[in-house]
Order: C-alpha cells, then structure tokens, then sequence
C-alpha cells in the first residue's frame, strides 16, 4: 500500500467518478483504476463496486474512508513539520566534556541540534551564550555569575562530590577533614575555583592552590598522594580507581 493509492482511493470516493478523479488527481483512466484495483488487493476488500454508467462505495469502502483521510493528514502534517525544520536556523550549542546520552535523537523532533566543537571552560561558554556566539551551553555555573550576564539556567543534572584519599580505607570522611583544590589558571578554572573556595568556606575544608590543571585528570592523584590526605573532586572526571580510593 502507498500513500499515492490512498489519494487516489479518496479521491474516486468524493467524486464516485473514475474520469474526474483521474482529472482531478492528474493521473490517466486506466492508471487510476488499477491503481485501485492494486490497493483492494492489499486491502483484502473491495472498495468500489462500479459498471459503465456508475460508481458506488461499498460498505467496506465507506469504513475505511475515514482511516484513509486520517492517514493522509498524518503523512501531510509529517511534511510540514519536516519543512518548518529544513528551514529552521539549528540550535548551537556548546558544552565543556559532557553532554546528556543520545541528546541529538532526543530533540531531533524539535530542532536542528548544531554541537559546537569547541570544549572550553563554564565560564567562557556561558560568556558565549550571553554575546550570542552560541544559543546554549551545557556547563557548570553559579547563579550570580549568570545574573551578572543576564542568563538563566535550568539543571540537567547532579554531579557528586567524592573525597579521593590514597590506600584501602573507604570509611567516611567529614567534608571539613578534607582538601579543596583551586588553581592559579583563573581563565580555566574560574568557575571550580569559586566553587571549591566557597565549599572551604562553608565545610571548614582546607584550600589547597596549585599550578598544573590537576583539578583533574592524572595530575590530580598526584595531589592526593602527595597531600596525604582525603581530596575533594568531582566524579567522573578521570578517577582511576586502581590508584585511589573514594
């Protein structure tokens, strides 16, 4: 069955004429009435019962008229949303590493979803955000850096906070029996050092500075090492669980 059959099924049913609605669907006598005859063979049922000098809808034909139209509006309302995206700007977005699971199928039936390849700092993307060079960045972000901004933002998600300390002992560490790393590249690490400056603040936590990006990654197990003592880091962010123990 093909959507053109349908057509030219519901075509023959308004006007119970095979020649005006061969006219109608610009399509010859011969070729509309087998295509007709293709569609009660895959249909099972006959549709019209016709002579020479009239056309009637059988009672089979008159049930399925309405499931036809339907089926058409459907394939017709499937093209203009196709359209209205083919001619929608795509949305452009920029995040810093991560971003949700199968994110473009999920919105592919909303918008064009443009994924910008460039990875950069919180604070830089939502910077972009708010000069219009990108519509939205998935990023860690505080609230009155974004007011300061005139932007909003809504939470996709937790991250956890685990204290990675060197060894086998996997008791519970009080926040403020722990370490914060900051370090001195501000332009990188802007929006981790307000955060665990104000996480200091507020636990009683020490805050520890360094100079070697090991906020995260490798360099960061170094620290836990050297500090001897429970760090404070976010997960999933490159913690080798042969090397340290949360």
């Amino acid at each position: 069955m093909e959507l053109r059959q349908l057509r030219y099924f519901v075509a023959v049913a308004e006007e119970l004429h095979f020649g005006r609605a061969a006219a109608r669907s610009r399509i010859a006598g011969p070729s509309l009435s087998q295509q007709i005859k293709g569609l009660e063979r895959d249909l099972g049922v006959r549709l019209f019962d016709r002579d020479r000098r009239s056309v009637a809808m059988t009672p089979a034909g008159r049930a399925l008229l309405a499931q036809a139209r339907a089926v058409l509006e459907q394939a017709d309302e499937l093209r203009r949303s196709a359209a209205g995206l083919a001619a929608t700007e795509p949305v452009r977005l920029g995040h810093v590493g991560w971003l949700p699971p199968g994110l473009a199928a999920r919105v592919s039936g909303v918008a064009q979803l443009h994924v910008d390849a460039w990875i950069m700092p919180s604070h830089v993307q939502a910077g972009r955000v708010a000069n219009g060079d990108i519509d939205l960045a998935i990023c860690w972000a505080r609230t009155d850096g974004l007011a300061d901004l005139g932007l909003e933002a809504r939470p996709i998600g937790v991250d956890r906070l685990f204290a990675i300390s060197a060894g086998t002992d996997t008791s519970a560490v009080r926040a403020g029996d722990t370490v914060a790393l900051t370090d001195t590249d501000t332009a990188t690490w802007n929006s981790w050092n307000r955060y665990a400056e104000a996480f200091a603040r507020d636990t009683g936590a020490q805050a520890v500075r360094i100079d070697d990006g090991g906020i995260t990654g490798r360099a960061f197990f170094d620290h836990v090492r050297r500090l001897r003592r429970p760090v404070a880091g976010p997960a999933g962010r490159g913690r080798p669980d042969a090397e340290a123990t949360a």
